[in-house]
């Protein structure tokens, strides 16, 4: 197996295991705030952490998914368009549970959000340290 499909399926592992954590975070704080504040703030939080799940998994995709063309120029494009995308879920989002959801507990909801948010920022770094330890076996011969 060459180095490219080795770090492409990592980056695939990486990127399921971060929604993963993103929509578990989100109903652990949902159960802890329903618990805690009552059902309004728990649903608050999972629609908060979903806001950020939901568009996530939009980019996800789009760099995932085998493009016709497998060149540089092709994935900045899906990259440039996922964002896009993404950046417009997250509004639409945002904009239909504030428009739909009543009662609605905003301290929650963005909470939920921005935890889900970190849990990107874990990823990124979870991907790092695994990057690492892959070059400490190749150095080392393994």
């Amino acid at each position: 197996m060459d180095e490219t499909a080795t770090t492409s399926g990592s980056s695939g592992y990486v990127m399921l295991k971060v929604l993963a954590g993103q929509v578990g975070l989100g109903a652990v704080l949902a159960a802890l705030f329903w618990g805690i504040s009552g059902p309004v703030a728990g649903y608050s939080a999972l629609l908060g952490s979903l806001t950020c799940a939901i568009p996530n998994a939009f980019l996800a995709l789009r760099l995932a998914v085998p493009r016709r063309d497998p060149g540089a120029l092709a994935l900045i494009r899906a990259a440039y368009i996922g964002e896009l995308g993404k950046l417009a879920l997250t509004v639409l989002m945002f904009g239909t549970v504030f428009v739909l959801v009543r009662p609605l507990a905003a301290g929650p909801l963005f909470i939920g959000f921005i935890a889900a948010q970190l849990v990107t920022l874990a990823g990124l770094l979870m991907r790092d340290s695994e990057q690492q330890e892959r070059e400490a076996r190749q150095t080392n011969g393994e």
